[in-house]
């Protein structure tokens, strides 16, 4: 029994020192408004400051983002239509993909508009989740009425896993530097 014990104490401490010479990767700085700036003109040099928030292009695409320091929010947001002509099938539809294929962006409605949103805490957002967040939101805009999908995920064998993912490692790609 005492050497069961031994053994063990000794199993622990190597598997601590193995564990402690691995290398820790760097935190992060807290997500704010200078920082998602410096991401957003990196995505798009021709961004605009807007209030407390920015518009860019992504992918001939117009993206509203909006930041409240005081709540600790952002959100980013593709106007995709009018609300007024959505029948109970486009509603369920819509419904039926924020469950399993939008990801981190949403279908919303809001003052009679149809939005794809992209919406977490301002100061726990990491650069590779905006770059992730922007991308699937521009991806759910561009495919609804169709596949309604972020495009990070898919199930199946087809073609458009692939293609939306493009958009997805492109933009990473161009925030990598930062």
């Amino acid at each position: 029994m005492i050497r069961l014990a031994l053994f063990l104490f000794f199993l622990a401490g190597s598997v601590a020192a193995q564990q402690s010479d691995a290398p820790v990767p760097e935190a992060e700085p807290p997500m704010t408004y200078e920082r998602l700036g410096k991401i957003i003109f990196a995505l798009d040099p021709q961004a605009q400051p807007i209030g407390p928030g920015f518009e860019l292009t992504i992918s001939d695409v117009t993206v509203l983002v909006v930041t409240d320091t005081n709540a600790d929010r952002m959100r980013a947001m593709v106007a995709i239509g009018s609300a007024a002509d959505l029948s109970p099938a486009d509603l369920q539809r819509m419904m039926q993909a924020n469950f399993d294929s939008t990801l981190d962006a949403r279908y919303a409605i809001a003052n009679g508009t149809l939005w794809a949103a992209f919406i977490h805490p301002l100061s726990l957002l990491q650069r590779d989740q905006l770059i992730s967040g922007l991308a699937q939101t521009v991806n759910i805009a561009n495919t609804y009425g169709t596949l309604y999908t972020g495009g990070a995920a898919e199930f199946g064998g087809g073609d458009s896993n692939d293609l939306q993912r493009e958009l997805i490692e492109e933009l990473l790609k161009k925030g990598e530097e930062i």
